[in-house]
């Protein structure tokens, strides 16, 4: 799993910083989650091929996190997209992008579908055999989701050495991987705990942004390996956060203890401070496992 920060700064743009947009490759598949203005630069900056591209995730309709997405989608018309792109977001985004691209007199040669979310509760949005999506409704100003990138378990492992000392055929490999029993030639029966390792754990990753502090999440991000949770705020400005239904990063630091995180990643500065290490610094007063985001940033877990 690897994310890669596009963006990760509050307001607007700056000469080096900029809005809020993440890559997360996960299962060979590549998702694009918010895409604030100057995303499609950024994608060119960190080498992310446009083509991999066919999950969009809006998680609100803030300027700051999905101005950029009218521009992409018109450049995959310019770059002769073939492949159907799938966004995910709120209510009215489908309305917003089709009358830009009306008035534009723009359109797309390929398959543009919208998944518009209204629910409060959490539901899977995105599901094929190797990943599941689903929501985190969060506290916002407008109508807020987060996401939960989950993988599936993947198939046990075989072990070669006992597969071959029970002269299993190969034929049989596939129905082994798949968790089944072997009966023998003799009638015996082998479990298949004896023929296989436990495969990979299956990893989670949630982005939660932007949002007021909000334990109703804890249950659905409990125990994930990876937390982006926003920091806009330092705990000096607790009253900016909670006036704008924002987090400080001590607030982003007490969701990741309590919901058993094993890391936290935090984002969406504010621009108002001289160094982002003041946000790992509150943070690491709560949780230990704290990293930052940065434009341009990988993490790989």
């Amino acid at each position: 799993m690897k994310l890669t920060i596009l963006g990760c700064y509050a307001a607007t743009p700056r000469t080096f910083t900029n809005p809020t947009s993440q890559i997360l490759e996960i299962k060979n598949r590549l998702f694009l989650i918010d895409c604030g203005e100057g995303t499609q630069v950024q994608l060119r900056k960190n080498k992310i091929r446009f083509s991999k591209i066919n999950h969009i995730f809006i998680s609100h309709l803030h300027g700051d996190h999905f101005f950029g997405l009218v521009g992409l989608v018109s450049t995959f018309t310019l770059l002769n997209r073939v492949t159907e792109l799938h966004i995910y977001g709120p209510k009215g985004i489908q309305e917003i992008i089709k009358l830009q691209l009306r008035l534009s007199n723009s359109w797309t040669n390929y398959g543009l579908f919208f998944h518009e979310l209204e629910s409060l509760e959490s539901e899977v949005i995105f599901e094929d055999e190797k990943v599941l999506v689903k929501t985190i409704p969060l506290k916002h100003r407008v109508y807020t989701n987060g996401f939960l990138f989950q993988e599936k378990i993947g198939e046990r492992k075989l072990n070669l050495d006992a597969v071959q000392n029970y002269e299993i055929d190969t034929c049989y490999y596939q129905k082994i991987k798949n968790g089944k029993d072997i009966t023998l030639e003799d009638g015996r029966v082998i479990v298949n705990d004896k023929l296989t390792f436990d495969p990979v754990p299956a990893k989670k990753y949630a982005f939660c942004s932007d949002t007021a502090y909000n334990e109703s999440i804890l249950p659905i991000i409990e125990n994930v390996d990876v937390l982006y949770h926003e920091s806009t705020f330092l705990q000096s400005e607790e009253n900016l956060a909670k006036k704008t239904l924002h987090s400080t990063a001590k607030e982003a630091a007490m969701i990741a203890l309590k919901s058993n995180v094993k890391q936290l990643i935090l984002g969406h500065y504010s621009t108002r401070y001289q160094s982002i290490e003041l946000f790992k610094e509150e943070a690491e007063t709560i949780f230990p496992e704290v990293l930052l985001a940065d434009d341009g940033k990988s993490f790989d877990f």
